[in-house]
């Protein structure tokens, strides 16, 4: 295909610029053409014939002055440059026309195919207007908006013309920050609706929060005395957990973490629940880092406090893909006893099956558990769960049944195991795992473990 037959395709499939003829030109034509077929038969001389089409093509070229330049049009793109994945936003385009004349107009947007979108927009304009469409993008990255692609008509409609305008916007998509907000918003009631509570921290541990009224229950031994013969009421001391610990989020980036769930891959997830334990441990007052990882370290974030740290979190590691190797944890761990010194709490997001069979990381582990606590959470298998409980209608099914099975009871074993040497393993459902976590570091620390 030439240069000039590419450039004369574009411009009917709405890119480049220059005047291509409307649905109800060629329809008008089409008739034409029947009619003057019909008038050949009865007899009427070419000449006429010509005169006509002619006649025709220069009526229809006059709707073009009736319509606006392309300078007397101006177009502006408002778009969010953060979009959460898998969230709907609205994009508006304000049109501004300097012309004595209305037009049709009809948009495209150059939104990435991966967006989930409707297009053309189409509608009508005299002065000023606004054009709004819903996105939705399910995959994170960063990506750019260049162009806007644009074509208008007269109000007769015979032609229409098209232009490119160059609008050049950056769009970063973010992962789901709908957990995070919910935990911000209330920690006890985000923890509530799944069924778990933020309990009490064991007895005679953490720091002094305030002076309250004694309820039953409350432990008599922090009644304070003094408190309660000044007020005459008995009053009792509350405490907390000690703030400044140290959390080390570590996020595999591994191949299994690619795998499909009902709303995205098991990375997503994991994102998503390592923000949200992020922003429940910022607000506490500790400081938290985050490693991200595969065959070699990606992202190393040294552990801070301040909720201004959740921003840094965010932006480093927003854009992390899949890898499409093998994690490789011996070397994430002689990572750690490098940058990471003072204990802390190293909290895992991998997949738990795929971890049990690295019987080299066992030894790291374990010399790292002599300074640090290890927690490990993943996402459970839920095709492995519905085969193990499957009905058993044949001889294929019963062993796919047995299979699945004996896998869960090789990871139910393994897990004891490990769990022998001091290293913590859950699993959660997708639904689960941001809360689960939660759950499982306020528990640590109100226990005084760490």
């Amino acid at each position: 295909m030439t240069k000039s037959l590419r450039n004369w395709w574009g411009r009917f499939l709405f890119q480049g610029r220059g005047i291509v003829p409307s649905k109800r030109l060629v329809t008008i034509l089409l008739l034409l053409s029947v009619s003057i077929i019909i008038l050949t038969v009865v007899g009427l001389d070419w000449i006429w014939i010509i005169t006509f089409n002619s006649l025709f093509l220069l009526f229809s070229l006059v709707d073009l002055l009736f319509s606006p330049k392309k300078k007397e049009m101006n177009f502006t793109r408002e778009i969010p440059h953060e979009l959460e994945r898998g969230l709907q936003y609205q994009v508006q385009i304000k049109v501004r026309n300097t012309s004595d004349y209305g037009c049709s107009l009809t948009l495209v947007d150059d939104v990435p195919q991966s967006f989930r979108k409707t297009f053309p927009i189409k509608g009508k304009l005299k002065k000023e207007c606004n054009f709004t469409y819903d996105i939705e993008a399910p995959v994170r990255g960063d990506y750019y908006l260049r162009h806007l692609y644009v074509r208008y008509a007269s109000p007769l409609g015979l032609w229409e013309k098209q232009m490119t305008i160059p609008l050049e916007d950056h769009v970063k998509v973010i992962p789901d920050l709908t957990e995070t907000r919910r935990y911000l918003q209330s920690a006890q009631q985000f923890l509530l609706y799944d069924g778990e509570k933020i309990r009490k921290q064991k007895s005679g541990v953490g720091e002094f929060a305030r002076i309250r009224n004694y309820v039953v229950g409350d432990d008599p031994r922090k009644i304070n005395w003094r408190q309660t013969a000044k007020l005459q009421e008995v009053m009792t001391n509350e405490y907390e957990p000690e703030h400044g610990k140290y959390i080390t989020i570590l996020i595999d980036c591994g191949r299994m973490m690619g795998a499909e769930l009902k709303d995205g891959n098991r990375l997503e997830k994991s994102l998503e629940a390592a923000l949200t334990v992020t922003a429940a441990a910022l607000k506490n007052g500790d400081y938290v880092g985050v490693l991200v990882f595969s065959k070699d370290v990606n992202v190393f974030i040294p552990p801070a406090k301040g909720m201004d740290q959740l921003q840094r979190i965010l932006q480093a590691i927003y854009n992390v893909k899949v890898d499409a190797t093998e994690s490789n944890y011996s070397a994430v761990m002689n990572y750690l006893q490098t940058y990471q010194k003072k204990r802390s709490l190293l909290l895992l997001f991998s997949d738990v099956h795929t971890f049990l069979y690295e019987e080299s990381a066992l030894y790291y582990f374990k010399r790292l558990r002599q300074r640090h606590l290890f927690f490990m959470i993943g996402i459970e298998d839920d095709e492995l769960n519905t085969t193990a409980k499957q009905d058993t209608r044949n001889v294929h099914h019963t062993m796919v049944k047995s299979m699945a099975q004996q896998q869960l009871l090789f990871k139910k074993r393994e897990i004891a195991k490990w769990e022998k040497q001091g290293l913590i393993m859950v699993e959660a459902t997708e639904e689960q795992l941001a809360t689960v976590a939660v759950s499982y570091y306020i528990n640590l620390l109100n226990e005084g473990l760490l």
